[in-house]
């Protein structure tokens, strides 16, 4: 058995994130190769955490700014680390290098955190994301950290060829990991077209673009779609809803607020089309990875689409004109032959751009290959040991001094 020791910023949600249910995917990859996995979480739990125990994986509670970490780590002794987006790093990483310093270290991003950020602020200032916007201080973090690490694992094409042409970001320190996902059921082990109905937007409120989608449904796309269809109704799924989404809830309107789905299969498979109007954000979008799943066609926009489909064709439009929006989703919500030929084109996506086999033995060949190579490695990545040198200098202390001023 091979030792993982996992950080993660929060304890795993796949209920209700796409970064949980990534998290899920990765954890049973590791497993499968043989590997005993230990996850560690500075955060609190929550009712929707997945509980690991029933994967038999040891988890432990820690502490920011504590030396009780390391001793932990001594223990643990792991060969290999994974760190749950960029602030885990920053946080531990110093400390994995100091007590484990043969252990092979990975980033899980995610998605990228600064172009997330740059696109939003594009988005509230009404301008191009631009280079200046791109290079802000989340960067400078974000990509500290892949440096400092031995492999950063990304999520999307489009992030990858963004570290690599704007960032000079060198081609060995970034792997593509999609979401890894077995064969999914052909559309016929579903509801048909006559026994669905209405339409879904679902999502995690308490992540920006998710919220900034469902207002834009309520004031904008979902008008118009009422138009054409006055029995339609949008369903409105999401953990950790605010007063600001539930006073959206109107019935006259169709537009109904229902909290949390805990059966994501459910709401999928009895929903005819579902919705995701993304303004901005980053990475894969969870919501229409589970649309393809449960065949169940969808309406988007590019930034919603971006490195999901290599090009393929999508399964149901993308648009980002509200007007057009709306006609292309009534036209899904009515079209039978048009809504049947977007099912078979989700099936498509997941089965040629979300290989749990391919993508997931490409990592662990990846893995394997750098842990006999670490050595040359790291000493071809001589930024990541410049910044890691000067970390250890500056975030150690820093550490030490907040650790002492707590007791």
């Amino acid at each position: 058995m091979k030792d993982l020791l996992i950080i993660g910023f929060v304890w795993p949600e796949p209920n209700t994130t796409a970064a949980g249910s990534r998290m899920l995917q990765l954890i049973e990859l590791f497993q499968d190769n043989n590997y005993n996995i230990t996850f560690v979480c500075a955060a609190s739990k929550t009712t929707k955490s997945f509980n690991l125990d029933k994967l038999n994986i040891q988890t432990f509670d820690i502490e920011l700014n504590n030396s009780s970490f390391d001793k932990l780590i001594k223990q643990l002794n792991p060969s290999l680390v994974l760190f749950d987006r960029y602030l885990t790093e920053e946080q531990f990483g110093w400390r994995v290098v100091k007590n484990c310093p043969n252990a092979l270290r990975i980033l899980d991003t995610e998605d990228l955190h600064f172009l997330r950020n740059a696109r939003q602020i594009a988005y509230k200032k009404k301008i191009s994301v631009s280079e200046n916007l791109l290079k802000n201080d989340i960067a400078k973090r974000e990509i500290a950290s892949i440096y400092r690490c031995d492999l950063t694992l990304i999520i999307s094409k489009y992030e990858i060829k963004l570290l690599k042409r704007l960032f000079g970001v060198d081609k060995s320190l970034l792997h593509y990991v999609p979401f890894l996902l077995k064969q999914v059921n052909l559309p016929n082990s579903y509801p048909s077209f006559i026994d669905r109905k209405d339409f879904i937007a679902i999502g995690n409120f308490k992540h920006a673009p998710n919220l900034n989608s469902v207002m834009y449904l309520k004031t904008t796309i979902w008008p118009l779609i009422k138009k054409d269809l006055p029995n339609a109704k949008l369903h409105v799924y999401g953990a950790y809803s605010t007063q600001k989404v539930q006073q959206l809830h109107s019935i006259k309107d169709g537009f109904l607020i229902n909290g949390w789905a805990e059966n994501i299969e459910n709401v999928f498979t009895n929903a005819r089309v579902c919705l995701a109007p993304l303004q901005f954000g980053a990475g894969l979008k969870g919501k229409l990875i589970d649309a393809m799943k449960y065949s169940t066609p969808s309406v988007t926009t590019t930034i919603g689409a971006e490195a999901m489909h290599n090009n393929l064709p999508w399964n149901g439009y993308i648009t980002n004109n509200p007007l057009d929006f709306a006609l292309k989703s009534v036209k899904l919500y009515t079209d039978e032959l048009i809504w049947k030929k977007s099912q078979q084109n989700g099936i498509e996506i997941v089965h040629n751009c979300y290989s749990k086999e391919k993508y997931g033995n490409k990592l662990i060949n990846k893995i394997n290959f750098l842990q006999k190579q670490i050595i040359e490695h790291r000493l071809n990545n001589f930024i990541g040991t410049i910044l890691m040198h000067h970390t250890i200098n500056s975030t150690k202390y820093f550490s030490k001094w907040i650790e002492e001023k707590n007791k």
